[in-house]
């Protein structure tokens, strides 16, 4: 199990945070959706597809 870690240790450390990063990602993309936020920053008055933004 030693000679495991030693070998593929730098890989499951990067492994973990790739997916600790997309984790956040993810969560904060979901929050701002609950509160109401658009996926873009420019807001939606000078959309074309303004009045179809489900926020």
């Amino acid at each position: 199990m030693k000679n495991y870690f030693v070998n593929y240790g730098g890989t499951v450390v990067v492994s973990a945070v790739l997916v600790l990063i997309l984790f956040l990602v993810i969560r904060k993309m979901i929050r701002d959706r609950k509160k109401g936020k658009s996926g873009c920053s420019c807001g939606c008055e000078n959309c074309v597809y303004g009045k179809n933004c489900k926020k």
